[in-house]
């Protein structure tokens, strides 16, 4: 059996090297000629999966290690008898802790001594929206939901979901849709120039869901003029080729990294084995704890001195600090336009190794019971 995957998918040997000959490719430039001997096709993102690439081979398995599917013609593969899985869910903690990360320093810089007293606004409340609000809501936060879909289909269940227009009255508004196109509640350029219009710069926007989800032009429209919001994006339009004079405009860039945490990038991997495991008919032997290493820093302590918000700042900013990658992403916009997309895609292929909370380990002397369930809240193991 002939796999071929995208070298950026972590672990390939490890899980999959029974299976047979493993042919790492890159996956931004994949071609139906890497693929036409192949029997299974493992990708991330990057990678366009459809008639173009599969039209012609023996290919009977795809896999994306990626919570998201917009780039796979699931239809086409349907057709052609071809199986299909993706990793839904796998990354995220990864990216909730991300937003974590973002709304630390975002209240930080509005020198916020309780972070908690921003009210967040989550559009698309799947995996990762509701990892998301399930961690601020034990935190304390003012949440609220907006899913048009999941409000049609839930519309006599418990949750509370709220219009677009609503969420957007929050201090922060976090993007966490899929991009879906001619269907009803279609999410391409969903905020575009009247929802921009209506944000401030007491408002934070992040987008760590779809780079099209934002009208790009909209956006730098707004951002050139009075009043407008702060801006996080980690997702772009037009990815890697994306707009150096957007970088310039926003407060935090950082190039579609928030869902690359190794945890997040391991469970993709182990994932789609399962799913091929199954198709196969074999055993599933492999777990992903059998392979993460040791993380870099295991502990930290605080004593009862310890300033309450001080102690989650320094704990969350100890496993990321989405500053790094926002330096990295703009060095990397210098050059020609091809250049500068060749850059982007260096910083997703060689990225760090980035821990999650999980990992680290925090020990607690003589604190208080509200700053032990802020850390549980977060994901951290405590000692106490």
């Amino acid at each position: 059996m002939l796999i071929v995957a995208d070298e950026n998918i972590p672990l390939l040997d490890s899980f999959f090297g029974d299976f047979g000959e493993i042919r790492q490719v890159s996956g931004r430039t994949m071609t139906a000629s890497d693929v036409r001997d192949a029997d299974v096709v493992l990708v991330r993102s990057v990678t366009r999966v459809g008639p173009e690439l599969l039209e012609g081979s023996r290919v009977r398995f795809v896999g994306t290690a990626t919570i998201g599917t917009d780039h796979v013609d699931r239809d086409w593969l349907e057709q052609k008898g071809i199986r299909f899985s993706a990793a839904p869910g796998c990354n995220a903690n990864s990216v909730a802790e991300y937003v974590l990360g973002v709304l630390s320093l975002h209240a930080e810089r509005r020198a916020l001594e309780d972070w908690t007293r921003l009210s967040v606004g989550i559009v698309g409340v799947g995996n990762v929206g509701g990892e998301l609000a399930h961690k601020l809501e034990r935190l304390g936060f003012e949440v609220r939901l907006c899913d048009p879909p999941r409000a049609e289909r839930e519309e006599d269940g418990d949750q509370e979901f709220v219009s677009l227009d609503e969420a957007l009255q929050c201090d922060v508004i976090t993007l966490h849709t899929p991009l879906t196109r001619d269907q009803a509640h279609a999410t391409y350029h969903l905020v575009g120039e009247r929802q921009l219009a209506s944000l401030t710069e007491d408002q934070l926007l992040i987008n760590a869901g779809r780079g099209e989800v934002i009208d790009t032009g909209a956006l730098r429209a707004r951002l050139a003029q009075a009043n407008a919001p702060v801006v996080a994006l980690d997702v772009w339009e037009r990815e890697p080729r994306i707009d150096p004079e957007l970088v310039d405009q926003v407060w935090l860039a950082t190039p579609h990294i928030a869902g690359y945490s190794l945890e997040g990038k391991v469970q993709g991997t182990e994932m789609i084995y399962q799913a091929l495991s199954g198709y196969l008919g074999l055993p599933v032997r492999k777990k992903t704890g059998q392979f993460l290493p040791e993380p870099a820093l295991s502990k930290v302590s605080f004593t009862s001195a310890a300033d309450e918000d001080d102690a989650i700042r320094i704990s969350l900013r100890a496993c990321y600090d989405p500053r790094q990658d926002d330096a990295r992403l703009r060095v990397a916009m210098r050059g020609s336009a091809e250049e500068r997309a060749a850059a982007f895609d260096r910083l997703r292929r060689d990225y760090p190794v980035r821990r999650e909370c999980s990992s680290l380990k925090v020990q607690l002397k003589g604190t208080s019971k509200s700053l032990q369930d802020s850390f549980r809240a977060i994901g951290f193991k405590l000692k106490i």
